[in-house]
């Protein structure tokens, strides 16, 4: 965001809350940033009246009034005391003025046209002048904690628009148009994938046969090539004694979003929120040599987390997920970087079947470990800098863009995130790459060198296709539903003409279902028409038509989702190109 374009944006964020005290003078204002696509303010009505939807328009009228006013912002640097009595009454930001005093910072109020805020600064010197009042616009309400912290009040958040022309402002709205029509909670529902039930409880998935179907075939894709890669793959309990998660240390940093501890016979067992410790005592239970490592050890795990009931969404954030992960044992650091090389290599392939291009669609990124923190992260900054600098020759090496990121590392070693880019232009860390010095030590992983010491291992953390819930989330929009052959729930519907078809359409049927494809046939007694506008809705790749014809000529006549045509073919000539295009 250029600062220009920020400071409209936070300009606006004032004007509304202006506007917002025009008409509900008891509203208490909180906070009101610019945000990537324009601005919001939080807003705490009380018991009072409040603004809902159809309130927008209204607000929106009357910011554009109030503009006319806003010709000069003023500033002043205050003393606390002072500042408590122009906010007096609103304990928001009584809070805000309380930490700003203790951090030793200046408290600054800014006043436009007879409105003042507390405001670090960053507007435009002429709103009237320099907004172009065409290329904003009032969004949407939602609700939002204070601080982000649901223990504290819901507030009214109000979203807002901005940009620096009216085009780009259109332009905005029809990508969200789009992003909307191909959100997956949505698709999801209409194409009969995935559900959600209150009994159940929140942010646990219920998969449909076609949503289950989809999720299998992901596995089977994912396991068949880590296998091709030298993989180990391994089952191990979803559940584990918190002693585990004492002794790799998961417990104290990840407490509060892991499940209560469930006492059994009187022991504590956790629902598993990471699989990685049990990998490390299932290569403890034996000896190994030089020779085993490096040693890929790979799991479909079922991990459970306590994710915040606000920021629970579709499959994208979940408390029950299924992660591809694996932990791969190595010797010494030379071969440690070698293995993050190949993950990124599997990783990239992996992208690559899903026809996700590199610096388009994803990027990596680098986080490292915030060394001041020591509450957080492992202490040994020999070992961070280290491991640090191999993976930024590792990616410097590969000739592929980067940024840096400190402080997001995981709290045993820096790690290689992959950021990918959904259907809203935002990211989400899809695959992760993470180099672990610290869980060694403390699960005393060794193996026998060539001279017949023992020595200390190093481990590598790696996901190849993430979390299956989220995968498939961001499969559903990539795709808008139209899924590629080999990952379509159904592939083809055989839709006989009449009733008199029905037999060679069952042959047919029959052939394509020997051949291991995914097949639906419609030999209900519907119009055809209603028959293909079935198939249609529900984005089958193709549909064979099937009428006298056919049965003559011993043919199907084959139509595409994709292409519009329609062919006819011997059910041999289908083979062959289904075959083809399911080949991953």
């Amino acid at each position: 965001m250029n600062q220009n374009l920020e400071h409209k944006r936070h300009t606006l964020a004032h004007l509304l809350a202006a506007a917002v005290k025009d008409q509900y003078p008891h509203a208490k204002l909180t906070l009101g940033p610019a945000i990537d696509t324009g601005f919001y303010y939080d807003i705490d009505f009380g018991d009072g009246e409040a603004p809902g939807e159809d309130d927008l328009k209204g607000l929106q009228k009357a910011m554009k009034k109030l503009v006319n006013k806003w010709t000069e912002f003023t500033h002043e640097e205050v003393s606390a005391e002072k500042a408590r009595v122009v906010f007096a009454g609103n304990e928001y930001k009584l809070e805000l003025i309380e930490e700003i005093e203790q951090k030793g910072e200046p408290i600054t109020l800014y006043t436009c046209s007879g409105f003042t805020d507390l405001c670090r600064g960053g507007h435009v010197e002429n709103p009237k002048a320099d907004i172009a009042m065409d290329a904003f616009k009032l969004d949407k309400i939602a609700g939002a904690y204070w601080r982000g912290d649901e223990k504290n009040p819901m507030l009214t958040r109000i979203y807002g628009l901005s940009f620096d022309t009216k085009e780009e402002l259109d332009a905005h709205e029809e990508r969200v148009k789009e992003a909307q029509a191909r959100d997956h909670r949505k698709l999801g529902k209409e194409l009969g994938l995935f559900t959600f039930s209150d009994t159940v409880g929140r942010g646990l998935p219920l998969y449909t046969p076609k949503g289950s179907t989809i999720r299998r075939v992901l596995e089977r894709f994912i396991v068949d090539e880590e296998i091709k890669r030298g993989y180990l793959h391994v089952y191990t309990p979803d559940i584990a004694k918190l002693d585990l998660y004492k002794k790799s240390g998961h417990y104290p940093h990840y407490k509060e979003s892991m499940y209560a501890p469930i006492e059994i016979d009187g022991d504590e067992f956790m629902l598993r929120p990471m699989t990685c410790p049990h990998h490390f005592e299932l290569y403890s239970t034996e000896p190994h040599s030089y020779k085993e490592l490096p040693m890929r050890i790979g799991e479909l795990a079922k991990l459970y987390r306590y994710e915040q009931s606000g920021e629970l969404t579709g499959l994208i954030r979940v408390r029950s997920f299924c992660l591809a992960d694996a932990h791969i044992i190595c010797t010494d650091e030379e071969q440690a970087v070698e293995e993050v090389g190949k993950a990124l290599d599997l990783i990239e392939y992996v992208a690559g079947v899903f026809g996700l291009k590199m610096g388009e669609d994803f990027r990596y990124e680098l986080a490292l470990g915030d060394r001041t923190d020591k509450k957080k992260y492992y202490d040994n900054d020999g070992a961070w800098d280290k491991g640090e600098d191999l993976l930024r020759k590792l990616l410097q090496n590969r000739d592929c863009s980067f940024t840096e990121e400190t402080g997001e590392a995981a709290f045993y070693g820096p790690k290689i995130d992959v950021q990918m880019k959904n259907v809203n232009g935002k990211e989400d860390t899809a695959f992760t790459v993470q180099y672990d010095f610290c869980m060694p030590e403390r699960f005393d992983l060794t193996y026998i060198a060539e001279d017949g010491s023992k020595k200390r291992a190093l481990v590598v953390h790696r996901s190849s296709i993430g979390a299956l819930e989220r995968i498939m989330a961001f499969l559903i929009e990539h795709y808008a539903g139209n899924f590629p052959l080999w990952l379509s729930p159904a592939q083809v519907a055989v839709i006989p003409v009449a009733e008199a078809h029905n037999e060679y359409a069952k042959g047919v049927y029959e052939k394509l279902v020997a051949a291991s494809f995914r097949v639906e046939i419609d030999t209900s007694n519907e119009s055809m028409g209603k028959k293909v506008r079935h198939a249609k809705k529900e984005r089958l790749p193709y549909f064979l038509i099937i009428g006298d014809t056919d049965i003559e000529a011993g043919t199907v006549t084959v139509e595409s989702r994709d292409t519009g045509e329609s062919t006819a073919m011997s059910v041999d000539e289908l083979l062959l190109k289904l075959k083809a295009e399911a080949t991953v």
